[in-house]
């Protein structure tokens, strides 16, 4: 079983995560994942933090000479900026813990429940945790897992759709190369040039004014094997998982596959897609309208998920709030904070996606080195096109 946890605090000394059941002998070097992190650091409308930090891995356990071992994987990400947080931040009696503390919870947060549910007077202890900081550390899971799927032909694409009030066009006949090509190019991870100017402008009004803005992404994945995923239990279900990992993701809230919402609007004749057969290729469907997913199981064709994210909560311009201890009203405190994150969303939306694939690509075709998985999947492909 291929599982994984992560663990750090965002002024604490580091992010760490631990990775146990990926199968020895899978390429990996820590250049390949730092290149996901300062693609998760990047995009048009990021804050001061990402000036502080540059996030690079270390593989502390797992990994021998380049190839995973089968041993469980330790990474670690330092924060930079622990060493001005040291004295307030840590693990021993010393630390300063009446200095930077937090009463104020700001709307949009999980500062007021998590006080509440964890009975804390500082409201930094749950901050620390929920930040989109430990993003990082998925990111790097999530990178490990997709360089197995590449290892296995599946290409992974994610762009971003709307920012704001700014949707781009999409051709969603191009290939995935063009597709990621595209993206690649533009600050905000955008494939449509023209919309990619008119978010940018969107983001700068939105920081002149002390707003955020939120925004839609698109996760791709190219060259899934049928079969991936159960129909038999509901947790089985390789929809239910990808929603589920999307949804775990700080500030996403709204997440569809296909057509998504899109398809309560419209008959079912332009919803459904029709099934056809090549002996070259075996079952195709000349649409994708089902988002390469049906009844809970990978149906061969490119899996397609997207996802909402809110504005960024934390505003130049504070929504009021409540003093924890005063019950006082006050105008919610202000932390370091971005404008827009939908595409470093976008990023960790790829690597949440790549895990849960990775996870049911195991699943599904066991094994325990890169190479005995491979002849399992090549040797189900040429079955199911025959079949």
């Amino acid at each position: 079983m291929l599982r994984f946890l992560t663990a750090g605090e965002s002024h604490g000394p580091a992010l760490t995560a631990i990775v146990e059941g990926m199968v020895a002998g899978l390429p990996v070097t820590p250049d390949y994942i730092n290149s996901m992190l300062a693609k998760r650091q990047g995009g048009y409308g990021r804050g001061g933090r990402m000036k502080i930090e540059k996030d690079e891995v270390q593989f502390l356990s797992g990994v021998r000479g380049g190839l995973t071992t089968g041993s469980p994987i330790t990474m670690q990400i330092l924060n930079k900026d622990w060493t001005n947080w040291q004295e307030i931040m840590s693990a021993g009696p010393a630390a300063r813990l009446d200095q930077r503390v937090v009463t104020r919870p700001r709307p949009g947060h999980a500062d007021l429940a998590g006080a509440i549910k964890y009975n804390h007077q500082d409201i930094r202890n749950v901050l620390e945790r929920s930040s989109a900081r430990e993003t990082a550390a998925r990111v790097a899971v999530g990178t490990l897992a997709r360089r197995l799927l590449e290892e296995l032909g599946i290409k992974l694409v994610g762009f971003v759709r709307r920012i704001g009030p700014v949707a781009a066009a999409v051709d969603d006949s191009q290939p995935p190369e063009v597709l990621a090509h595209l993206a690649g190019q533009s600050q905000v991870l955008c494939p449509d040039n023209q919309a990619e100017a008119a978010m940018v402008k969107a983001i700068d009004q939105a920081r002149e004014s002390g707003d955020s803005l939120g925004g839609v992404f698109e996760i791709r994945a190219y060259g899934l094997p049928i079969g991936l995923g159960s129909h038999v239990q509901w947790d089985r279900k390789l929809d239910s998982r990808l929603a589920g990992a999307m949804m775990s993701v700080q500030a996403i809230k709204g997440v569809e596959i296909g057509l998504g919402f899109a398809a309560a609007a419209i008959p079912g004749s332009q919803v459904h897609d029709e099934i056809l057969y090549d002996p070259d290729k075996g079952y195709y469907r000349p649409t994708n309208r089902a988002g390469g997913i049906e009844g809970g199981i990978s149906n061969g064709e490119p899996v397609v998920v997207r996802a909402a994210m809110k504005p960024i909560p934390t505003l130049y311009q504070p929504l009021r709030s409540v003093d924890i201890k005063t019950k006082e009203p006050f105008l919610a405190s202000v932390e370091r904070s971005d404008v827009c994150a939908v595409p470093a969303a976008c990023v960790v939306g790829e690597a949440v996606v790549a895990w849960e694939l990775a996870v049911a690509l195991l699943e599904k075709f066991g094994g325990d080195s890169l190479k005995e998985l491979k002849e399992r999947v090549n040797q189900w492909q040429q079955w199911a096109r025959q079949v």
